[in-house]
């Protein structure tokens, strides 16, 4: 606006000139620049009159390591053509960068654009809200539009494939079945029903069809590699992390590459450990298994054991907010929650906590017949933290299945070699 007081008084002086000489060229000279200030000053604010954006993407999902597609369109609804119009986002995605100036935008037209960003933190961020500015063309005066609309963007942790990790399991497949009804097919047949609309063919029971004259469907029961747990440590004190700032975007480089981008985790053991938890989850759940969460990052997160997409889904938005607020012990969650495990439950920890008395724990489940699995994060590989080797051979001296994954180290082929030598038990 610094132009519009240079403008403001200047037409005060031609003001006073005008009224102490009197001359009529000083009159003409206060009318003209008048005209001028009326007729910036309206285009200036009509310039923003009858425009409307929309945004919008085919989903409010992405993951860490793909690229969010959104697109745009500022529409002209009045008849008049708009000079200029800045559109400033305030979206908080890092790297989204929606703000550009439109020129001479034609009455009953409007403008398109895409933005294509690579998502390199999970999390739960807004898109929006988004000011339009626009002014006169002497660049007299300025007017802006704020649009509050927003909308949210879940950002999922990152997945890694895991072909080679392989949990013990508490019999062999073909072993003894959990008797409890589940509405999935599995290896164990507990009885036959009537079919009933929805059964899919492999479901229907030809022999007891062919005999009865009427559709027959089986009933299957959980086999024993039904439950399996996925416990993340969260407490605060034992997360160790190196400084990290997501890259800068290239000027397309989505269009320039091909293929998925090449994966690059912030230097967090938090970040890491979220990032192991969702590839485990995935893992399984692709495996038809039934996955249940605990954690404890501020407050308990608790999700049964499932199966399914929608498993992996409600997973997901759970883990993409997560954060190391947690001060419970690792030891005191398998203490207290642990003794609610049933028998030949699989539990996979997921931790860099030094203290040794979670192994401790972790060997007195298996006492009791929960086969429990280690993927241990070595926090001192990542900033300041205790040294992580007596944790490591306090491990294999218990004999558990456990994993090492160290700062910069290829997850899927520290997933797919255990440290202890028991990890392909049962498999």
């Amino acid at each position: 606006m610094r132009h519009a007081w240079g403008i403001a008084v200047l037409w005060a002086l031609a003001l006073l000139f005008a009224l102490n000489t009197g001359r009529e060229w000083a009159y003409n000279l206060l009318y003209f620049i008048t005209g001028v200030i009326a007729v910036t000053l309206w285009w200036a604010w009509a310039n923003l009159r009858g425009l409307t954006l929309r945004r919008g993407s085919r989903i409010q999902r992405s993951q860490v390591g793909k690229y969010f597609e959104e697109s745009l369109e500022l529409a002209n609804r009045s008849r008049w053509p708009k000079l200029w119009v800045e559109v400033d986002d305030d979206s908080d995605l890092p790297g989204h960068q929606v703000s550009r100036v439109v020129n001479s935008l034609a009455g009953r037209a409007a403008s398109r654009w895409q933005v294509r960003t690579l998502c390199q933190q999970r999390g739960r961020f807004t898109m929006g809200p988004v000011v339009l500015t626009s002014g006169d063309p002497l660049g007299i005066f300025r007017f802006t539009r704020p649009l509050a609309e927003t909308t949210s963007l879940v950002v999922a942790p990152a997945t890694i494939p895991i072909p080679g990790f392989v949990p013990p399991t508490g019999y062999l497949p073909g072993g003894e079945a959990l008797h409890r009804r589940t509405p999935y097919i599995t290896a164990s047949v507990s009885g036959v029903r009537d079919y009933d609309p929805g059964d899919s063919f492999n479901r229907i029971h030809w022999p007891s069809t062919a005999r009865t004259g009427r559709l027959i469907s089986k009933e299957f029961e959980l086999d024993p590699e039904a439950d399996l747990w996925l416990f993340l440590d969260m407490e605060q004190s034992v997360q160790a992390e190196a400084p990290w700032t997501p890259k800068a975007p290239e000027p397309l480089a989505w269009a320039a590459r091909r293929g998925e981008p090449r994966l690059e985790l912030p230097p967090s053991t938090v970040e890491y450990g979220v990032t192991i938890a969702a590839s485990l989850a995935q893992h399984f759940l692709q495996m038809d298994r039934e996955v249940g969460f605990l954690s404890y990052p501020q407050h308990r997160e608790f999700i049964q054991p499932d199966r399914g997409e929608r498993q992996l889904t409600r997973l997901f938005e759970v883990l993409a907010v997560m954060q190391a607020q947690g001060t419970v012990p690792l030891a005191q969650v398998l203490a207290t929650d642990g003794a609610h495990l049933a028998r030949h439950t699989t539990l996979i920890i997921v931790t860099a906590s030094t203290d040794t008395k979670w192994v401790t724990a972790l060997r007195g489940l298996r006492a009791r017949g929960v086969q429990g699995v280690g993927v241990y994060i070595a926090a001192s590989t990542f900033g300041p933290a205790p040294d992580y080797h007596d944790t490591v051979a306090n491990l294999q001296a218990s004999g558990l299945p456990a994993y090492l994954v160290k700062c910069g180290d290829d997850l899927q082929a520290a997933l797919s070699h255990s440290i202890s030598g028991a990890g392909r038990r049962g498999g």
